[in-house]
């Protein structure tokens, strides 16, 4: 169970946040005094600390050093009654997760010690890859013995050690975060601090200060000094979610912080700067980003020199059975089941299914099956109806064969022609007859579609664009021939 220790000398406060803030899934200490707070977190080792900065016998800044020395991974939230914050900011400089003003209001509080819990989880749980039947659940495991699975370990391995940047590539649901956190853990700056911003997930207004940071009155709402992410975790790593979907000034101040480790606050022309590692990862295709001008070419080579693709769950069909029966020992545990199997027919409709959400969509179908499914044994009714209805291959009449003479014909011509990239070549070829037909039968619907290629709809509008086909006017032509 997680661990939260709260550092302060008001015998209310630290009453009243206990209560608030205490649930089953969440353990809540409590101490008065600096000294007390500190020996808390040296027997607990908690994943949060929530600090006072005036405490009676040290302050609260001389008190966050030590814990910082104990554990630089610890997520401290700073708290103090006074409006003059420099210093909770130098805190913030030196590493804490975050400071806040009292009166504390609740909502933002609890919303600051979740994010510094899970922030906490995902840099102490281990990210094991190469899962082994020793029924250790306490990390979280990369699993599949596939030889593509175990391309991705080597260069884990590779690049883990070397404090190099690293991007991850990949489908959404295919683990790019858990492969971010394998290669923290496994570097030389395990033990310094680790955060993980979703550039997606930020309105673009406010993507830029979270990483940078501003200064008051630097724009509209800004009444107060803040720290930016990469000045907190500076001598450790930042995880950079969906880099693609970052705006033009902020990829310019990433291309700087890369050059020469510098940047300044939204607001300031200071230049502060910081040792810090990025490991960025995206779904989307960054090369044509590239060449249709809305991702910088000079940052991506930057961040590509070791690049990591994980590939679709469709793609590693051999992963399917022990993923599946991996997520069932752990929803057994988490749901007080006993599925001891999967009945051979289900087995054969998860192995045919094509899984557009990989991984975590397998996981959450485990998850609807050991609700639905009744005894030891889960059947095929109690899978989601997505997988359930997937009729196993046996019937090669119901599939169009292509001519393999005339793929011949077409890989010999590009041969004869010292053409390079044969295989996306061909691949692309395939993509211009296959495509048309595929969005013709879904009536140019892509959403529908993308569901009957198995691929997901970002790849399907990646594929229209890369290869420029219009299909608007020819649904329009084909409709109107008939």
């Amino acid at each position: 169970m997680p661990k939260l220790i709260i550092i302060d000398d008001e015998p209310n406060l630290r009453y009243s946040l206990k209560k608030s803030l205490e649930t089953d899934s969440l353990e809540v200490v409590t101490a008065a005094t600096a000294e007390s707070g500190i020996a808390a977190v040296r027997e607990h080792q908690p994943d949060a600390v929530i600090l006072d900065v005036r405490l009676p016998d040290m302050s609260g800044l001389d008190a966050f050093s030590i814990i910082h020395e104990l554990d630089a991974r610890v997520p401290v939230i700073i708290i103090t009654a006074y409006s003059t914050t420099e210093t909770a900011i130098d805190a913030m400089k030196r590493g804490a997760f975050e400071y806040l003003l009292k009166p504390v209001e609740f909502e933002k509080l609890l919303t600051t010690v979740q994010n510094a819990i899970d922030v906490s989880l995902m840099s102490r749980t281990p990210a094991q890859f190469g899962i082994d039947s020793d029924g250790d659940t306490s990390a979280d495991q990369i699993v599949g013995r596939s030889q593509a699975m175990q391309e991705v370990y080597k260069l884990i391995g590779q690049v883990a050690p070397q404090d190099v940047n690293a991007l991850i590539l990949g489908e959404s649901g295919t683990g790019k975060e858990m492969v971010a956190r394998a290669i923290y853990q496994h570097s030389r700056r395990a033990e310094r601090p680790f955060l993980a911003i979703n550039c997606a997930a930020l309105p673009e207004n406010l993507l830029e200060s979270e990483l940078f940071g501003h200064e008051r009155g630097s724009f509209t709402g800004a009444d107060k000094r803040r720290i930016g992410k990469f000045e907190q975790v500076n001598g450790g790593t930042i995880f950079l979610d969906e880099i693609g979907d970052m705006t033009p000034a902020t990829q310019a101040k990433v291309l700087r912080l890369l050059q020469d480790g510098s940047f300044e606050r939204v607001g300031n022309n200071e230049t502060i700067r910081v040792d810090v590692r990025i490991i960025a990862a995206t779904n989307r295709n960054l090369l044509q980003m590239v060449k249709d001008g809305t991702f910088r070419e000079d940052l991506y080579y930057r961040m590509s020199v070791f690049m990591i693709q994980l590939p679709p769950l469709r793609e590693r069909p051999e992963d399917i059975p022990v993923l599946a029966e991996h997520f069932i020992h752990l929803l057994n545990r988490d749901m007080q089941k006993q599925i001891r199997s999967i009945a051979p027919d289900a087995m054969q409709r998860l192995k045919h299914y094509r899984w557009p959400g990989n991984v975590r969509e397998l996981q959450s179908a485990m998850k609807h099956a050991l609700v639905r499914n009744v005894g030891e044994v889960l059947t095929v009714s109690s899978l989601p109806d997505t997988c359930r209805d997937i009729q196993p291959a046996g019937s090669e009449k119901h599939r169009s064969e292509l001519d393999a003479e005339n793929i011949r014909n077409f890989i010999h011509d590009l041969l004869s022609h010292d053409q390079p990239n044969v295989y996306q070549e061909l691949h692309s070829e395939i993509d211009r007859i296959l495509l048309p037909e595929v969005l013709n039968h879904a009536d140019g619907n892509q959403a529908h579609a993308s569901e009957l290629l198995g691929i997901a709809r970002s790849t399907l509008r990646t594929k229209i664009t890369d290869l420029g086909l219009t299909f608007e006017k020819r649904l329009k032509a084909d409709s109107d021939s008939r």
